[in-house]
């Protein structure tokens, strides 16, 4: 479960960490256009997949009522089947990471978020164990607070995976999960949407997590994680970590401050100690102290200048919705800002260019006065930084690389 998980998140993460929908695609609305491959499309060897399928989707309890329901509308996207096979690794450096889903802005919506919800927050912490600031951070990290829950037929982007083939069983088994959740009512079929790779809803479960964890905390007879009311999907997100092994009253990790010449070869997710045995080596809490929460691991993911961090059992939890360090210290340190802890004490260090993050953000600015718009000054060069750049360079006859450098900083002025 954790590996298809995974797969499943990231698809949705890599997208939005380019700054794509979750979804893949949108609906014809105030004049966008929706990507034609995102759209059915005629295909007979699907047609005939479909009628295959039906008879074992029957034979798994699906009614006819409910297959005729779910695919009056379905059909077969080409854009998906594009999607799955150019997905590539797709990593950051953890500060571009945090740049991106910890920013100030995000920071400052999760608090609103969780003030205007705090008694929802509350009652499924109550429930559940699960800080509110926690399953808010999830919320914001999978769907930036609602704003990106997708909107691609679940039914049409799982049976067309399903068909092409290439990770098929995995994708009927999404596939039928979807169906049953309409048999059982939680949803109406055209309501039925989420990611290309069908991650659904608020906090962007896959239809066999939904199956296995989501709750109907509000009581209605339906678990619904796809309406603007984002009650059922916070309760399920904190459900799913509680099954998960979420230890009550405990915290995920901190960051922490090493002694100078420290043994870095202690540091990795196997190596654990107790508090007092991590304070004997002379690692300190960057604020507070260390709890004693059990074994703790530590994490050096930007090297030995960069920030340190010690984690329990809790951010074992968080890695069951992704298994990727970066997630898992992203959600924790959001969940630290939004309940009103500020930035990490350590700096990150210069990047492979020399360029700390406040040079590449004085980059980008500088770029966008001069009308080689980067889309935002984060910090982080990705492709509409690295055009601009080249843009630049081409208009004072430089060498068009696209790559950031103090050289060009400086003579951007």
């Amino acid at each position: 479960m954790n590996m298809t998980r995974r797969w499943i998140v990231n698809a949705g993460l890599a997208a939005f960490l380019a700054g794509c929908s979750s979804g893949g695609g949108r609906r014809d609305v105030g004049g966008l256009v929706v990507d034609p491959g995102l759209r059915p499309q005629a295909n007979a060897g699907y047609d005939a997949w479909v009628t295959s399928f039906r008879s074992r989707a029957q034979a798994q309890g699906i009614s006819q009522a409910t297959l005729n329901a779910a695919f009056r509308n379905a059909g077969f996207l080409p854009g998906v089947v594009e999607r799955d096979g150019n997905q590539t690794e797709f990593s950051r450096s953890l500060e571009d990471y945090l740049a991106i889903v910890a920013s100030n802005d995000k920071v400052i919506e999760g608090r609103s978020k969780l003030q205007q919800r705090a008694t929802l927050f509350s009652d499924i912490e109550a429930r559940y164990g699960v800080p509110g600031q926690t399953t808010d951070a999830i919320w914001g990290m999978e769907s930036n607070y609602g704003a990106r829950r997708g909107d691609i037929s679940v039914v049409s982007a799982t049976s067309t995976l399903a068909y092409d083939g290439r990770r098929g069983v995995f994708f009927e088994k999404q596939l039928i999960a979807a169906l049953q959740i309409l048999q059982r009512g939680d949803v109406a079929p055209d309501n039925l949407v989420g990611s290309w790779a069908g991650a659904m809803g608020h906090t962007q479960f896959i239809p066999t997590t939904f199956a296995a964890y989501a709750v109907d905390f509000e009581g209605d007879g339906r678990r619904d994680i796809w309406s603007d009311d984002p009650t059922d999907a916070l309760a399920s997100a904190a459900a799913y970590l509680s099954a998960s092994g979420w230890k009550r009253g405990q915290i995920w990790g901190l960051e922490v401050i090493l002694p100078s010449g420290f043994n870095t070869s202690l540091a990795g997710r196997g190596k654990r100690k107790s508090a007092a045995e991590w304070g004997a080596l002379g690692v300190k809490a960057a604020r507070g102290s260390i709890p004693n929460h059990g074994g703790a691991a530590l994490l050096l993911p930007a090297g030995t200048t960069g920030p340190a961090f010690l984690v329990f059992q809790n951010f074992d939890v968080i890695l069951r919705y992704n298994n990727s360090v970066n997630y898992g210290i992203g959600v924790g340190y959001l969940s630290d800002r939004i309940a009103g802890a500020g930035p990490l004490v350590t700096s990150f260090p210069p990047d492979s260019n020399g360029m700390t993050i406040d040079d590449r953000r004085k980059l980008q600015e500088r770029l966008t006065a001069r009308g080689f718009d980067t889309g935002g000054s984060d910090g982080v060069i990705g492709p509409k930084s690295r055009d601009a750049i080249r843009d630049y360079q081409r208009s004072v006859g430089l060498s068009m690389t696209g790559d950031p450098s103090l050289d060009l900083l400086r003579r951007l002025g």
